[in-house]
């Protein structure tokens, strides 16, 4: 059987979803608890692209009770964002005007110095245009915060040095497998800081984070942590995606790092046709005579694919081209173009709110307030 690797460092290989929640200890998404989130239920949710988490009921029931809630999802500011960067963000937001759930956005520019091979200096470029797409997503300022680690250090730096004691190194290699530097073995303490900072700011109550499956490993770092009796706070729960698939296809996920290019935030019209046209992979057959009589496949096609995740919310015309691309009425390049309009026209509005100018002034309203600063002093532990 073929083997594959999924760590927040590294997926390679074909991935078995399946295969990785007995790994982790997830629990596959429910019916039922789908029928617990605001009705009707996000794209994301009821096509299983999230399709895993843990303790979802206790926030699902809370939020639909109107009892407070919140949720945190962060970035790793390593380079521009791409398509399957944004959409946990967007279902964040989702989640936030469905329920009023509080949002808290970290953003982790001491990990990108530590994992990967880049400057401060470049990793400080790339956290401010990320907070400019984090803003263009349209979160409720009086309801999220966005944090990023170097320059919230005064909040961020003394949780992590209490949670680090509660972290042994054995079990940072059990998780991660042995880090290759001093800075990446404190980082879960870190991450343990930024999933528990909303009950720490607002009280104890039921907290979800909804990620890539890639991340699940520092959401069980720090439930392990939030065990700990003497914080006064719940374990988080997490919410598990799948990969938005690369353009090549082939089980990874999308990466600025790769050779073949990614659908950027900043991307055009016209870039975006590009790129869906040159390099997304086909489910079709080899010339047109075929597919008319054979048809496609829309499960391996990544035109099809991206639609299905994100960004083509009407679930008729998503049956609709599936059956047509398997018929054979609907060819490749027709689905191609189809797929880069409705990408385009996503980042279109996307842009449109994308702000210019200061950034600081663009995030100001997003920062930790005073009153909250105090209250995540270390004597409020």
């Amino acid at each position: 059987m073929p083997d594959f690797t999924v760590t927040p460092y590294a997926v390679e290989g074909e991935v078995d979803y399946d295969r990785l929640l007995d790994r982790f200890g997830a629990d596959a998404l429910t019916d039922e608890q789908l029928s617990k989130f605001p009705r009707p239920p996000h794209p994301l949710l009821r096509r299983r692209v999230f399709y895993a988490g843990r303790d979802v009921d206790r926030f699902a029931e809370a939020a639909a009770a109107g009892r407070p809630t919140s949720i945190v999802t962060g970035r790793g500011p390593s380079g521009p964002m791409h398509l399957g960067h944004i959409l946990p963000f967007y279902f964040a937001k989702w989640l936030q005007e469905e329920t009023g759930a509080h949002v808290y956005v970290p953003l982790s520019d001491d990990e990108k110095y530590f994992a990967k091979d880049l400057t401060f200096d470049e990793i400080r470029e790339h956290t401010r245009e990320n907070v400019r797409d984090l803003v263009a997503v349209g979160f409720d300022p009086a309801r999220t915060r966005i944090v990023v680690d170097t320059a919230d250090a005064d909040v961020i730096y003394p949780l992590a040095a209490t949670f680090a004691k509660e972290i042994t190194q054995a079990t940072v290699n059990a998780t991660y497998g042995e880090p290759p530097n001093v800075g990446l073995s404190f980082y879960p303490a870190v991450q343990t800081a930024h999933l528990l900072l909303p009950q720490l700011v607002r009280g104890r109550h039921p907290t979800l984070v909804p990620i890539a499956v890639d991340q699940d490993p520092h959401v069980r770092v720090s439930r392990d942590v939030a065990a700990k009796r003497r914080y006064g706070v719940d374990k988080p729960g997490a919410l598990l995606s799948k990969f938005l698939p690369r353009l090549s296809g082939g089980g990874g996920k999308m990466s600025t790092s790769d050779e073949e290019p990614s659908i950027l935030l900043t991307d055009d019209r016209e870039t975006v046709r590009e790129k869906v046209m040159r390099y997304a992979r086909s489910g079709g057959r080899a010339d047109v005579a075929e597919h008319r009589e054979k048809g496609g496949d829309p499960a391996v096609d990544v035109a099809y694919q991206l639609l299905f995740y994100f960004f083509e919310d009407d679930d008729a015309t998503v049956e609709r081209l599936a059956r047509e691309y398997r018929e054979g009425t609907l060819l490749t390049g027709e689905l191609k173009e189809y797929a880069a309009e409705r990408i385009a026209d996503f980042l279109d509005a996307h842009q449109s709110r994308r702000p210019e100018g200061s950034v600081a002034e663009a995030v100001a309203p997003y920062r930790l307030t005073a009153a909250e600063r105090e209250r995540l002093r270390p004597r409020a532990l």
